[in-house]
């Protein structure tokens, strides 16, 4: 199985560094990583440089102009461009630890996609992580229990791993929780139903509307919680002046049966 991993990001190139290393330093290598970028400058595309001439596995950047919060055709671009039987969706801010990759890739079971979560980071920890470079993918479990004591993170149990098993499956409709920061999928599912829905507009829901979509095609819910876990570095909350009439798009959505992205994938194809 080839595994794509596709990480959105906007003009933060310092914790985008420090998502890269985490993926350069993984026990399993991708097959491929491709940077989803929604418009950022020039610093941000010398990081993508320097580290894919690191990296043992292809490194690409997919750029589009910087128009507003196009999160959606970011990685419709990106997803287009890749040549994996398997995608793993992530964020610029959210570090992965060293067995992030290996964990999904066991995990993957055809029918399904997968879902995992993230532990937050406090501002003060995340400044200091970034000004120091410090390389948090290679932290031990007792690094992270000093840093929940000091309150640097908001919780330590998503590090616990647990094994596969049939209570990873039992909740296979569920749709709330599941984001694009953690998050994989079958290509063959995600071209089914048209990639990511660019008709939102600005933040928020495109990652709900996503998965919901996966459900009304028969794609199951699994979860990947304490096996594979992101730190999300601290960041300002974005712009939520469009969230209203998304919410709006996202309730007809649930009360439809419609598998397939209006604005989608298909047209990058």
């Amino acid at each position: 199985m080839t595994i794509a991993v596709i990480v959105t990001t906007y003009n933060r190139p310092d914790a985008l560094a420090a998502v890269l290393a985490g993926y350069l330093a993984q026990h399993s290598a991708p097959s491929e990583l491709i940077v989803a970028d929604d418009g950022s400058t020039t610093e941000t595309r010398h990081v993508i440089a320097t580290h894919a001439a690191r990296a043992a596995f292809p490194v690409r950047h997919v750029w589009q102009e910087d128009l507003g919060f196009r999160a959606a055709m970011a990685r419709n671009r990106a997803l287009a461009s890749s040549q994996s039987d398997y995608i793993l969706f992530t964020d610029g801010d959210c570090i992965p630890p060293r067995d992030f990759v290996e964990q999904h890739r066991r995990l993957a079971e055809p029918g399904r996609f997968l879902s995992g979560n993230r532990i937050l980071l406090s501002e003060s920890f995340t400044s200091s992580a970034l000004s120091r470079q410090l390389p948090l993918h290679e932290w031990d479990m007792t690094q992270w229990l000093t840093a929940r004591w000091r309150g640097d993170i908001n919780r330590w149990l998503p590090l616990l791993r647990l094994p596969d098993g049939a209570w990873r499956r039992n909740a296979p409709e569920r749709w709330t929780g599941a984001k694009t920061c953690n998050l994989s999928a079958w290509r063959s599912d995600l071209e089914r139903i048209n990639g990511f829905d660019e008709s939102y507009s600005g933040w928020g829901l495109e990652d709900s509307d996503l998965v919901i979509r996966l459900l009304h095609a028969g794609v199951q819910h699994k979860s990947a919680r304490f096996a594979a876990p992101v730190f999300h570095l601290w960041h300002r909350e974005n712009d939520r002046a469009r969230l209203p009439e998304n919410q709006r798009q996202l309730d007809a959505l649930l009360a439809s049966d419609r598998t397939a992205a209006r604005i989608g994938l298909s047209q990058y194809q």
